[in-house]
């Protein structure tokens, strides 16, 4: 019988209760998620190595270009593994080893190192392994297809940014909000590229890839995914997670804003640009103003004066509307969908930076969300869409939706999710360019101008809860109700205080 998929989710999750209390929560995700990929790797390769085995014979059978997926090296199928029983942490640093020296293309994506976990021993490293190894759990395509095998993956992923609580929200966006994100930047096409310059996990990626897959009818092996992460071993998950999914991805290290990777030339001085920026980045973080003072990509020419050193935000809105496609220089303009802080629409010093921004109309959509959807910061956000090709009825105009009511949202234990049909109600209002009371707006460059360039959607949504209709009639009814009952209220006191002789 097929394995469901709550099942696959039930049964990798369970990998963190044996390693608990034996390595921080922090670090689930470098021990475990690793060995996952491993198995997978290692169920599938074993499957195809048969049928090449019968096909071409024991001489021809391991040649690289019979495969889909990585070699696994002889001695170290997941059978292997799984016979070892002394010194486990050194076998499976050798297989991680071998691994990559068979496969190049997997430099990086390996960083745990068994041997340093001490409390990661012989007998909760065989169990791990044992465990992952359970009858009717074999992880290659046949048995698990790589959509569900990716869907469980991703949910791991969620599991341990959870269990991380606030540090795991810089690595994982909720699923609610990357599904607006893509939606509000869609009408995908093949041969499209999309790239995530602050790419945590993946899980922007790998929601265009499934929403042009499941929505679109699409084959996402035709659009190109590109990311780049700062911190190495969120590095090495989000290529670990594009793989398992079945996806073509290159992911690279070091921070986008220092020190960029995709350039388009020998100089580095023009940055690659792109069909589809998709992005949460950190929010208010710091960033190394004072070494891009002239910077070689020009991407901070907003304004003279460069975003505060501690507040990087417009930097990176920066970085990313110089990523996008221009229709003046490419066949299409691209559109990003980028999660930001409230304050960038409204802080006073940074007008400067949003003047720029509009004046060049770019700015097609402000989608307002709730507080409290992230696990690392609870302060009110919004999606803010840049389009540099924007449709001629949308120029000089600007949408801004109010999507935080209860509406909207619902209220879970510790934080706020926003709901289907929240979302459906925002897209459905930015797809038709709508004007709802209370929800949303279109509004001309010229209002937001008489403004300062103010984007607080307050001053173009009324916000307020609409006061209740009196029905003066009826209210008068009341009254005339009420007065009655007091005089017989105080005709029965008065019968007392007779009765029992007070004045």
């Amino acid at each position: 019988m097929p394995v469901s998929l709550d099942d696959l989710e039930s049964h990798l999750f369970k990998c963190a209760d044996i390693i608990r209390d034996a390595v921080d929560p922090t670090d689930y995700k470098e021990y475990i998620l690793p060995l996952v990929y491993y198995k997978s790797i290692s169920d599938e390769f074993e499957k195809q190595y048969e049928q090449n085995l019968e096909e071409y014979g024991e001489e021809f059978a391991r040649r690289n270009n019979l495969y889909d997926i990585p070699v696994v090296p002889e001695g170290y199928l997941w059978e292997d593994i799984r016979n070892v029983s002394d010194r486990v942490d050194q076998a499976l640093n050798d297989a991680f080893e071998a691994l990559v020296e068979e496969n190049p293309e997997l430099k990086g994506v390996f960083r745990a190192n068994y041997i340093e976990a001490d409390a990661l021993g012989d007998d909760r490293l065989g169990r791990l392994v044992e465990h992952l190894s359970k009858d009717g759990y074999d992880l290659d395509r046949d048995s698990v297809p790589p959509d569900m095998l990716g869907e469980a993956y991703m949910d791991l992923v969620r599991h341990f940014a959870e269990e991380e609580g606030k540090s795991g929200g810089q690595f994982f966006t909720p699923p609610h909000i990357v599904n607006l994100c893509v939606r509000l930047v869609d009408e995908f096409e093949d041969g499209m590229d999309f790239h995530d310059p602050t790419v945590g996990s993946g899980g922007m990626l790998i929601e265009a890839a499934r929403y042009y897959r499941e929505e679109q009818g699409g084959d996402p092996t035709k659009l190109t995914f590109t990311g780049q992460e700062i911190n190495p071993d969120i590095a090495a998950i989000a290529k670990m997670n594009l793989s398992i999914h079945g996806l073509e991805g290159e992911i690279e290290r070091e921070d986008s804003l220092s020190s960029p990777a995709f350039t388009d030339d020998d100089e580095n001085s023009e940055l690659t640009r792109f069909d589809r920026v998709l992005a949460n980045f950190p929010f208010s973080a710091d960033w190394a103003k004072d070494e891009l003072q002239d910077d070689p990509w020009g991407r901070f020419d907003w304004h003279d004066k460069l975003p505060r050193a501690d507040r990087g935000d417009y930097a990176f809105i920066m970085h990313m509307a110089k990523q996008l496609k221009r229709p003046e220089r490419d066949e299409a303009g691209g559109k990003a969908a980028i999660v930001i802080p409230h304050g960038v629409l409204f802080r006073k010093h940074e007008s400067r930076y949003r003047e720029p921004m509009l004046e060049s109309d770019i700015v097609e959509a402000i989608v307002g969300l709730p507080e409290n959807l992230f696990q690392n910061n609870s302060i009110p956000s919004a999606v803010l869409v840049l389009n540099t090709d924007k449709p001629a009825e949308r120029e000089g105009e600007v949408q801004f939706i109010h999507a935080a009511d209860e509406d909207f949202y619902e209220e879970l234990s510790n934080q706020n999710e926003l709901t289907e049909d929240g979302l459906d109600h925002i897209v459905e209002n930015f797809r038709g360019w709508t004007t709802e009371e209370r929800v949303s707006r279109t509004v001309s460059i010229e209002e937001i101008r008489e403004n300062d360039y103010n984007l607080n959607i307050a001053l173009y949504v009324d916000t307020t809860e609409p006061e209740e209709d009196i029905d003066v009639e009826e209210e008068l009814a009341r009254l005339r109700e009420l007065q009655n009952e007091r005089e017989e209220i105080e005709a029965t006191i008065n019968e007392h205080m007779e009765a029992l002789n007070y004045d």
